[in-house]
């Protein structure tokens, strides 16, 4: 979530997935230059229990690769990012605490899996808020589409760990995390499977989705009904994953609260790079 819409606990997860203990590697600080907006910098704070603040910020630049690696044209504002551990909910802020992207997890200890999807959906929220359109930027609370940001971040989830445990196959952040790599799509799997996360099977998604509508206009954070959403949109993303580029274009439009998704979607769609435009309009056939 981020600092402007509604505040909400999210979902502690419960399956501990590639839990291994790695505290005896040993991993080099991530302390290169940020000035250029490209190279991803992470300041984690000592905060996480038993995990090494070197193992997380290698983690968490193995997530935000797999999302950056599709935005070559994006650059983020400020000089890295600060990672602090928030005990409500995972949170990305608005305002920069010294020139850093600040983000809270709601995490600690050896939970990997836990980490990395938390941090992906903030990394979406930072893809969405941060980047190098930023000051066009329109942050207000409460508007009536917040639900479709907090649906693709939690798409970017899905995304990331999926990619992920194709990537610690062959190039993991240490050779002895490769047998994690199937732990992720696990973990992915299982919410897939979870009751919460289905339709009615009767019920084509197009139909559902216009029974939900309203209600996710009123309250855009119902993590079940975003994460019906997001696994309809995976599909997507995986198959053109230069679509994560058309993120940073969602907020360059009117600020209008309450305007109608059609025309929300039709602005996004406008505002963003004209080779990423197709794949907007497949998210808009998707959705209307």
């Amino acid at each position: 979530m981020t600092d402007h819409g509604s505040v909400f606990t999210r979902r502690k997860f419960v399956q501990r997935l590639a839990c291994g203990a790695v505290s005896s590697l040993f991993v080099p600080q991530l302390l290169s230059a940020a000035g250029d907006g490209r190279e991803l910098v992470f300041d984690v704070k000592n905060e996480f229990g038993s995990a090494p603040v070197e193992n997380i910020a290698a983690l968490l630049k193995s997530v935000a690769q797999e999302l950056w690696q599709h935005c070559p044209n994006t650059r983020f504002l400020g000089q890295g990012f600060t990672i602090y551990r928030n005990k409500d909910y995972p949170i990305t802020h608005f305002k920069h605490e010294n020139d850093r992207i600040k983000i809270g997890l709601n995490t600690e200890n050896l939970f990997w899996s836990q980490y990395a999807y938390q941090f992906a959906h903030e990394f979406c929220h930072a893809l969405i808020d941060h980047t190098h359109e930023n000051q066009r930027k329109w942050h207000l609370t409460g508007h009536a589409n917040q639900w479709l940001d907090e649906t693709l971040c939690e798409t970017a989830s899905l995304f990331a760990l999926r990619a992920m445990s194709t990537t610690w196959k062959t190039n993991p952040p240490y050779p002895n995390w490769k047998s994690y790599a199937p732990k992720l799509a696990e973990y992915i799997q299982n919410r897939a499977d979870e009751p919460q996360h289905k339709k009615p099977a009767d019920v084509s998604f197009s139909e559902w989705f216009r029974q939900e509508l309203p209600s996710l206009r009123e309250k855009p954070t119902q993590r079940a009904k975003n994460t019906i959403i997001a696994f309809q949109l995976l599909g997507l993303f995986e198959a053109e994953p230069a679509g994560w580029e058309s993120v940073t274009t969602l907020k360059l439009a009117d600020r209008d609260l309450q305007k109608p998704l059609q025309t929300h979607l039709e602005e996004w769609k406008s505002n963003t790079r004209e080779e990423l435009r197709p794949f907007v309009t497949k998210v808009i056939r998707m959705l209307t």
